[in-house]
């Protein structure tokens, strides 16, 4: 069998996936989150801009 299919290539290599995920998945998340954020603020001041005409 080659070296390259030793079992510690093959586990480093799924932790480095499973890191790099994880980073992804967690950036996105956060992402969504910020721009919800955002969109609400905006709605609550088109809002309050409404009201007073």
């Amino acid at each position: 069998m080659p070296e390259i299919f030793s079992g510690s290539y093959v586990l480093s290599l799924l932790v480095l996936v499973a890191f790099g995920l994880l980073v992804t998945i967690t950036g996105g998340v956060a992402y969504l989150t910020i721009a919800d954020w955002r969109d609400r603020r905006r709605l609550e001041r088109e809002r309050k801009e409404g009201k007073r005409r």
